[in-house]
């Protein structure tokens, strides 16, 4: 495994760009793009994924991290949720669906598994350094 120094080298947080990116251009496709609160709602969600894994990983300790990953792992249950909305509306095509529910579950995962892995390992964060 290699160090990670930063944010923008953790898998997860790459992947959520990714992710939030692909919402962004779905959201702005007709009719999707005529239905503003839908948008802002996932469009904030899939930022929040990414978001709380950076300010997580910032906070320099395993235990807020963990907190914050969580609360980025719920965001992409939101944005799950969302996207069955826009679905729903026929907003989005199946094909495009199952592509964008595909990679927040895969997120999702990703994310639970990096939280079980602070959780065991004995390093705490550079803020419990000595």
């Amino acid at each position: 495994m290699s160090t990670i120094t930063c944010f923008e080298d953790l898998e997860i947080w790459q992947l959520s760009r990714e992710m939030c990116a692909v919402v962004y251009h779905l959201t702005k496709k007709v009719p999707f793009s005529k239905d503003f609160e839908l948008i802002d709602q996932v469009r904030r969600s899939s930022g929040s994924v990414m978001d709380n894994i950076a300010e997580g990983f910032e906070r320099e300790g395993n235990k807020e991290f963990i907190q914050f990953l969580s609360i980025a792992k719920g965001s992409s249950g939101e944005c799950r949720s969302q996207i069955y909305r826009a679905k729903d509306r026929e907003y989005i095509s199946d094909e495009e669906f199952e592509d964008i529910k595909s990679k927040l579950l895969t997120i999702s995962v990703k994310i639970k598994r990096f939280m079980d892995y602070l959780k065991a390992t004995e390093l705490k964060g550079n803020k419990y350094k000595r």
